[in-house]
């Protein structure tokens, strides 16, 4: 495997491969410029990395650290170069590599690699950073075309290796942070569209099974009387997990939001109120003055014997002053003129206002709303950028109540938020009142994304004065600075939730399975083991078509979680037994299904050789 980038993702994602894959890893780097150091190591990925015996600079081989089986944790090979060119692709091994990731933060210097890569190796499997979807989705179909090409046989094994994944580490870490943000939990892996949470849950008593929504996939070691773990853990047991022996159990569990959605009034040209035209004063006064209209219509027919039509038209002319005066003609027809003439002078401030209050209503459709008054149990969102964008957009498919607070009205999440409707506060967060603009004194969770460490830490700090017990998610780079901080507001702050993350820490999983195959879709660690969450098809392997949901099941091997989306709108249906069927479904050759499954199990269901693993390596 070889990873190509800049920043943090590069380094976390060489330590998942090697750590938590056991492949053999290859990094590329830029060196050292201006004597500035290079990107923070994370702190998982600098304990593998310092197992690197030398740097490798420009006279490295060809080909050396490329291939996989090797021991997991083994070192990470690490080549020096500004740029991913020819000459870094050739040292880095690439010809002879199975997968290739490029992590630049530039989707340009990303583009161009690629098309390196594909031309060098047809065979190639790549995994490229991209923030720009569309053109992402285009690059893959280009390069996947290119690997058909370039390999001979469009149908052959290897085309179907050569494929192309296209991720962007802003999407891929929404659904966490969201997650964080309303569950509260940190392993959450989504699974087209079904989002799963691993957690840690007591044992099973005699005769109770998992509720529905849930899966027992691990039994954790049993712990004996001197402290010490005895037996490891059972990796997905028999269906009765009551049967446990006092085990702690690993659970698979979808995750919802527990708050009611607070779905906010849109405003769209194709269905406007008409209170959101005209104040209800305005409205009120209109009304008047139209049953003034209407009596004087009425008392100019009985005065003037005239038939109700011609009465109603006499006094529209008296009220636009467009009639002859009634000079001559009876008392009761000049006082009614006179009257009408009145009525006609209110009604011509009443259209004014009206006019200024309709031409107000369309210029707010395109304006940033505020908070409505009696808003609460919301998510307060602090930054828009290339993140914050992601995880609104997530937050309202969901549903979920949010308020967005930006400091640049030209954020890139800005007009996200204004075509969504989404009340957004514009303000420097330090300064005092922002976040009360927000209503961070009624909301749920603060989750702050910007790119400032000390910004968000600010923020919370603040927050948690206005409200001690206000869950917060926020996004913090540096390791250890993290856990400090996270260590800290957990002792200040015991009843409330705490969670720091790192958008890097986030995706590297994602970015990892893509790498070793677009089936995999992340990983559970349970204590030293690792549980693959993947998605195949029913009709690779005998064991699953044909069978139940319920029987498509092998004890330590795979077991069925759900059955995948078949269509963009569509949403796996969930791990349960519940009346949909989920359970009692017979799979057919062509459904999709998620499964859990240990490396051996995924390489039986895929049919490949499995990596030898030794049970005692870090998972």
């Amino acid at each position: 495997m070889v990873v190509c980038g800049d920043d943090a993702l590069a380094h976390r994602l060489a330590a998942e491969l090697s750590g938590v894959y056991g492949e053999r890893v290859t990094l590329v780097v830029p060196p050292a410029r201006d004597g500035r150091p290079r990107p923070a190591v994370p702190g998982r990925a600098a304990t593998l990395l310092g197992r690197v015996t030398g740097v490798v600079g420009r006279t490295a081989g060809a080909n050396g650290g490329a291939g996989t089986g090797s021991p997991p944790g083994a070192p990470v090979r690490v080549v020096r170069a500004p740029e991913p060119d020819d000459e870094a692709l050739d040292e880095a091994g690439v010809a002879g590599a199975t997968a290739l990731a490029l992590v630049y933060d530039d989707d340009e210097t990303n583009i161009h690699a690629a098309l390196r890569a594909r031309r060098v190796n047809p065979r190639l499997r790549l995994v490229i950073r991209m923030y720009n979807r569309r053109l992402g989705q285009r690059l893959e179909e280009l390069l996947d075309q290119a690997a058909r090409m370039g390999n001979g046989d469009p149908d052959g094994p290897g085309a179907a290796e050569a494929t192309t994944t296209v991720l962007s580490d802003a999407d891929t870490a929404a659904p966490a942070l969201v997650a964080a943000a309303v569950s509260g939990h940190s392993k959450v892996i989504e699974a087209g569209g079904l989002l799963l949470r691993a957690v840690e849950r007591p044992p099973l008593a005699p005769g109770d099974r998992d509720r529905p929504g849930a899966r027992t996939v691990a039994l954790l070691s049993p712990a004996r009387p001197d402290g010490i773990d005895g037996d490891g853990p059972v990796m997905l047991p028999d269906a009765d997990p009551a049967a446990s022996g006092g085990r702690g159990r690993i659970v698979l569990e979808r995750v919802h939001y527990p708050g009611a959605p607070q779905r906010a009034p849109r405003l769209t040209a194709r269905s406007l109120p008409l209170g959101s035209f005209f104040s209800l004063r305005l409205r009120w006064a209109l009304g008047c003055l139209a049953a003034a209209v209407l009596g004087l219509a009425v008392a100019s027919w009985l005065v003037t014997d005239a038939n109700p039509t011609h009465a109603a038209y006499l006094s529209l002319l008296d009220l636009f002053a467009i009639n002859d005066p009634a000079i001559g003609q009876p008392l009761g027809r000049q006082i009614l003129q006179l009257l009408s003439g009145l009525a006609g002078l209110l009604l011509l401030p009443l259209l004014v206002a009206a006019a200024l209050e309709g031409l107000g209503t369309f210029r707010s459709a395109s304006a940033l709303r505020r908070p409505p008054r009696g808003l609460s149990g919301h998510v307060v969102l602090l930054g828009l950028g290339k993140i914050g964008s992601r995880v609104l957009a997530r937050l309202r498919e969901l549903d979920i109540p949010v308020v967005c607070v930006e400091r640049d009205p030209q954020a890139r999440g800005v007009a996200l938020a204004r075509s969504l409707r989404v009340p957004t506060v514009i303000g420097d967060v330090t300064e005092e009142g922002v976040l009360e603009a927000a209503k961070i004194g009624e909301s749920r969770t603060l989750l702050a994304l910007t790119s400032s460490d000390t910004t968000n830490l600010e923020a919370v700090l603040y927050a948690r004065a206005v409200r001690p017990d206000v869950g917060v998610v926020m996004r913090l780079y540096e390791d250890r600075f993290s856990k400090a901080v996270y260590r800290t507001l957990r002792v200040s702050h015991p009843r409330a939730r705490t969670r720091t993350r790192s958008v890097s820490y986030l995706v590297a999983p994602a970015f990892a399975g893509a790498m070793m195959g677009r089936q995999i879709l992340g990983a559970v660690p349970v204590e030293r083991r690792v549980l693959l969450i993947a998605a195949v098809e029913a009709g690779s392997h005998p064991g699953l078509a044909g069978r139940t949901v319920a029987e498509a099941f092998e004890p330590g091997a795979w077991r069925v979680l759900a059955l995948a989306a078949e269509g963009a709108g569509e949403t796996p249906r969930p791990p349960d037994g519940s009346a949909d069927g989920g359970d009692a479904h017979v799979l057919r050759p062509d459904d999709r299904v998620v499964v859990a499954a240990t490396r051996q199990g995924l390489a039986e269901l895929l049919g490949r050789r499995p990596v030898p693993r030794p049970r005692s390596d870090v998972g």
